[in-house]
């Protein structure tokens, strides 16, 4: 079996494949001998078909079988044993004869591959490479606290009704006079909250009342007649809830209100942990110190994404195969047009000029990665996920669960591997340039990603 290979530019070559009878005789006829064994023909006992009859009915199958697995090692020898670093897989020639399989014959096939080209970027201090850093103001302070103090919130009883109160009470229909309907609606612990009434009108009826005063009010204006809110209130079915249209009396019987944690040490417990935090200077600190580290990985990206420009464009004129990416992009999914291929190329293009980049430093710098940088970096995007429901602090039980979870997965692994490396190449890249640090507030920073 011999491999030729033909350059026809640095980046495109065509290699062609030579099988003769000597490569594949042999491995068919053992072929036909080990499905001898089990074939099953009628009018012969399993393992007694005819080799002979065996050859005439599957013969064509597994030549093409057997010729095939050979142009695969072959192909596969070549690229390995000539160290060629080729982009995508080996795709048959176009217009190249395939040639009909006959027993004894010698067979030649064609395949179109893709060289990488050289990725040569001179990096140097000379190179300036801003480090944008997120500053934590007080607004974001004390964002983040209300949003702690409202999630270690409890409900309690209330004196008087406001409008983010829940009231619960009787309700009973009224007539067209405002006296109590005979044999109208009558609910017992029927509930309602202002807040969620959509007339302003309706709302203020509600407030101001305590424990046994009344109001009256018109349950279909109060909530615009969502046919889904009067079925609750008045415990009958939607069909005959959104023709109710009647005044009602609502005696009230219990307030219950929803109140913020107070800033004190169970508070603090609850955030962080026993003891971590034991004044509110101290947890204003945290809460800046959680925020500020939260922020390191969207300067990271910030970080990647400039450096990424910077590359590519010391790449801008590096020539790519790009007739046989586009027809190999083509061949890995059927259903992609030539024109959406042509709209999205470039895209596509300088993700693989970026990935050849760091894929050149890595192996320049032999960057490996242990399990614990995988895991570093899997607790890392943990916290960042948690960080979006602004949970800054999350028990090590929990969130060791989680990244355990999170590496079972086979894409999530590797997306976490691929970032690991990714943080190394970065480290040393970081060397090569001159990093100038800003700090900039949060509406500044998220200026560059609109």
């Amino acid at each position: 079996m011999n491999v030729l290979q033909n350059n026809s530019d640095a980046v495109n070559a065509t290699l062609t494949v030579t099988v003769t009878p000597a490569d594949y005789t042999e491995k068919v006829e053992k072929a036909i001998k080990d499905y001898r064994k089990k074939a099953v023909m009628p009018g012969f006992r399993p393992g007694t078909v005819p080799a002979s009859l065996i050859k005439r009915k599957f013969g064509e199958a597994f030549l093409a079988e057997e010729v095939n697995k050979l142009i695969s090692e072959a192909l596969y020898k070549h690229i390995t044993d000539n160290k060629l670093d080729i982009l995508g897989e080996p795709l048959p020639t176009i217009d190249f004869p395939t040639p009909d399989l006959k027993e004894g014959e010698e067979f030649n096939f064609s395949f179109d591959i893709a060289i990488a080209p050289a990725i040569e970027v001179s990096l140097s201090k000379k190179n300036k490479v801003t480090y944008y850093t997120i500053d934590v103001d007080k607004k974001m302070i004390d964002q983040q606290t209300a949003s702690y103090r409202g999630r270690f919130g409890k409900y309690v009883k209330a004196e008087e009704t406001g409008e983010k109160d829940v009231i619960k009470g009787k309700l009973v229909e009224l007539d067209d006079n405002g006296s109590v309907k005979d044999g109208g609606v009558n609910v017992e612990s029927a509930m309602i909250s202002p807040n969620y009434m959509k007339k302003d009108e309706e709302k203020k009826k509600c407030y101001g009342k305590k424990v046994g005063e009344s109001f009256d009010f018109n349950p279909f204006g109060a909530f615009g007649g969502s046919e889904v809110e009067l079925a609750s209130l008045l415990k009958m079915d939607k069909e005959k809830a959104k023709e109710f249209k009647s005044d009602c009396r609502f005696t009230v019987e219990e307030i219950t209100r929803f109140a913020e944690a107070e800033m004190n040490q169970e508070f603090f417990d609850e955030c962080f942990g026993k003891d971590t935090v034991k004044s509110a200077e101290e947890f204003e600190a945290k809460i800046k110190s959680e925020l500020a580290n939260q922020f390191v990985a969207d300067s990271d990206i910030k970080f990647i994404l400039d450096m990424r420009a910077l590359v590519l464009d010391g790449l801008k004129d590096v020539k790519f195969p790009e007739a046989f990416l586009k027809r190999w992009l083509k061949e890995q999914n059927k259903e992609m047009t030539d024109e959406k291929i042509d709209s999205e190329f470039s895209k596509m293009l300088d993700d693989l000029k970026w990935q050849l980049f760091k894929d050149k430093i890595a192996k320049e710098s032999d960057v490996k990665i242990e399990e614990a940088d995988i895991k570093e970096v899997a607790k890392r995007q943990a916290k960042a996920q948690f960080a979006q429901y602004g949970m800054l602090s999350i028990p090590d039980e929990y969130l060791e669960n989680y990244v355990k979870e999170m590496l079972q997965n086979k894409d999530g692994r590797k997306n976490v591997a691929e970032r690991a490396i990714e943080d190394k190449v970065m480290a040393i890249l970081k060397e090569k340039v001159t990093i100038t640090g800003k700090n900039v507030s949060f509406e500044e920073f998220n200026k560059f990603f609109k």
